[in-house]
């Protein structure tokens, strides 16, 4: 039987020894909240509040939230945390006369910047179904801030209300949902217009680009990301951030091309963004999104393989610099291309072993990753003995046999 909320806090709670009392100083909480949750008065709470919880129990928030299990839908079904996460982007109040807004206390601003930072956190490591369970709340949370504040603060809360949505269609892309994905980034342009963060509207069109080419609307994810790259460009006293998010738009646009079998201008966006790497001199993190010489040295990887230029791609691996500031799922994409340059070249053992490290670097990435199940099913259809590495990693991801 499904646990609650308020069943997990206080499993948790037992097992680290606390009374009641203690927790709620430990989280600095009223003590009747956490009667109420635990007595399943209460089956929900804001994310400040979760958030405080977690850290006196030394857990993280998703922990009390319960990692649902995305990959298994029941009875044919959409599985519940997508539907969840759905439901959280266009709640059934939004829509005149077909229910009551979400009753959500607002947090404050500042309560709402530690939300948005902690599920990037969860985010970069490529933690896909703690995403899904975190986000809901988030997004309530978000709303409810930007209905109740005006001025200064509302414009803050709609900051972190576009990052949220922003977040929400990345995830919901990556488990093949680009319908919802994109009705969650337009959310995300409209309360990034109310923002207090210009930059918000070039790294929500990076996110389009990116949901255009998983879509294969390869011409668009290109026009999108070149576009507002040539309206952003920066001059020769733009700060490290100008540069960081003009080269993130020429990387998506790299992308796009070199998918839609343009390689010329490919390589033309791909030599723009290495020179802005270059000119910055240092890898940054600019909303959850690495640029730097080390991710422009990764994208050049990425677009060789996609070229058909595996060899290329190997010997350009091998120059990268730092690889230990990229983010988890980032670094494990460079891998997986390792791995996909090595497969095509037949060195089998080679992209066994890349792969492996993909694994090692950000598991629950490879597992609902899309591109890594189909390089692992081949491999393991190329491998002649009963027991192997590759098979083993195909029994880890539920991979079924042919």
């Amino acid at each position: 039987m499904e646990t609650t909320l308020g069943d997990r806090i206080g499993e948790l709670r037992v097992r680290r020894g606390l009374t009641q009392e203690r927790l709620a100083e430990k989280a600095r909480l009223c003590v009747d909240t956490i009667r109420k949750l635990e007595q399943n008065q209460r089956l929900t709470a804001r994310m400040a509040t979760l958030n405080s919880l977690a850290r006196a129990l030394d857990v993280e928030t998703s922990v009390l939230l319960g990692a649902p299990t995305v990959l298994g839908p029941a009875n044919g079904s959409e599985p519940a945390s997508i539907l969840a996460l759905r439901q959280a982007v266009t709640p059934v109040w939004e829509f005149p006369g077909l229910g009551e807004p979400e009753d959500v206390p607002p947090p404050s601003v500042a309560e709402l910047r530690n939300s948005i930072r902690s599920t990037e956190d969860v985010r970069r490591r490529g933690e896909l179904t703690k995403i899904t369970a975190l986000l809901p709340t988030l997004l309530a949370d978000a709303r409810a801030a930007v209905h109740t504040y005006s001025g200064t603060d509302r414009a803050a809360a709609c900051a972190v209300l576009a990052e949220a949505y922003q977040v929400a269609a990345t995830t919901l892309t990556a488990f093949g949902k680009e319908d919802a994905a994109f009705t969650a980034l337009e959310r995300s342009m409209k309360a990034a217009e109310q923002s207090d963060d210009p930059n918000l509207q070039t790294i929500g069109v990076s996110t389009l680009s990116w949901i255009f080419a998983k879509q294969g609307r390869l011409a668009d994810a290109e026009q999108v990301a070149v576009r507002m790259a040539e309206r952003i460009e920066p001059g020769f006293r733009s700060a490290p951030i100008e540069l960081s998010l003009w080269g993130i738009l020429l990387l998506r646009g790299t992308t796009a091309a070199v998918r839609a079998q343009r390689d010329d201008v490919a390589e033309d966006l791909l030599a723009m963004a290495t020179a802005a790497a270059a000119r910055i001199g240092i890898d940054r993190l600019d909303y959850a999104t690495p640029f730097g010489p080390t991710n422009a040295g990764v994208a050049a990887v990425n677009a060789y393989v996609d070229m058909g230029k595996p060899d290329k791609a190997l010997q350009h691996a091998q120059r990268i610099p730092g690889l230990g500031h990229l983010p988890p799922t980032w670094l494990a994409r460079h891998h997986l291309d390792r791995a996909l340059a090595h497969a095509e070249m037949r060195r089998d053992a080679a992209a066994t072993r890349a792969l492996l490290t993909a694994e090692q670097t950000a598991p629950e990435w490879m597992r609902y990753h899309s591109t890594s199940r189909h390089l692992v099913a081949e491999l393991r259809g190329r491998e002649l003995r009963r027991s192997s590495p590759i098979r083993d990693l195909a029994v880890r991801l539920e991979i079924e046999d042919d």
